[in-house]
């Protein structure tokens, strides 16, 4: 059996990738609160609507929520039972993080991905438009960031199944022992280096 620890370079990649789209999807938040200033000082200021900027703050909600959802996965940020987890032991932790991840997170991306994907082809294949006229020409973009979402979230899934199932399963390592010269003996020991 591999060891895990020879996949958490994997997972520092999917971190860093999620932890890159959610950083640049955080600054739709100052865009959506420029936007929103801007709609209202137009409506009561000047007496002017505009339904295209009025959309522009629902696509800036969608892509803040979507694309930083897995970034928020990734540092904890997501509401969770803490009755249990946060007085939890780190090894009751990684066991919850895994069974989260394998049964609970990566099923329900699955699916999701499984079911969004002919929907938003349909909205690819005529180019989906705003009902209103004057709205935003771009409803397929917007959708696609459901299935996007999906991927993205399953990806910290694995990221953190990883990291919980190297915790749980990997052998300890001693400081200053190399695991591969310096094998941990079944007395949990450094044993011998095998021939």
């Amino acid at each position: 059996m591999a060891r895990l620890s020879q996949l958490l370079p994997v997972a520092d990649r999917i971190d860093r990738l999620n932890a890159a789209t959610g950083r640049l999807a955080a600054w739709a938040a100052l865009f959506i609160v420029l936007v929103q200033f801007t709609v209202v000082l137009l409506r009561y200021a000047f007496g002017v609507g505009s339904i295209w900027l009025s959309e522009s703050i629902i696509y800036g909600h969608a892509a803040l929520f979507m694309l930083a959802a897995a970034w928020t996965l990734r540092d904890n940020g997501h509401v969770r039972v803490d009755i249990f987890y946060s007085d939890a032991s780190p090894r009751t932790k990684a066991w919850i993080d895994l069974l989260g991840s394998l049964l609970l997170l990566l099923p329900f991306m699955l699916v999701l991905a499984w079911f969004s994907f002919p929907y938003v082809q349909r909205s690819w294949t005529i180019l989906e438009r705003s009902r209103e006229t004057s709205g935003i020409p771009a409803v397929f973009l917007l959708k696609t960031l459901i299935p996007v979402f999906a991927a993205m979230m399953a990806l910290q899934g694995i990221s953190q199944a990883i990291r919980a199932g190297n915790m749980l399963f990997s052998p300890p390592v001693t400081p200053g022992l190399d695991p591969e010269v310096h094998p941990i003996s079944q007395d949990g020991l450094p044993g011998q280096a095998r021939q």
